[in-house]
């Protein structure tokens, strides 16, 4: 399961599937520096993205 306080880049590595995710809300983490840095719930923010939306399809990727 994928939650608010983990880093994006480690997202990204442990399921690769969720990059289509991070691009469809706009978000091209997997081309980003700050990604190894950054949680998923500070990067939705500082991109005024709903983290919960965001959340909730990152996970749905990976249950299927």
């Amino acid at each position: 399961m994928i939650t608010r306080d983990m880093f994006i880049e480690e997202v990204i590595q442990k399921y690769p599937e969720t990059i289509a995710v991070f691009k469809k809300f706009g978000l091209d983490c997997n081309e980003c520096q700050i990604a190894a840095y950054e949680e998923v719930e500070h990067g939705a923010g500082v991109h005024s993205i709903n983290v919960e939306a965001l959340l909730a399809e990152l996970n749905r990727v990976i249950s299927a």
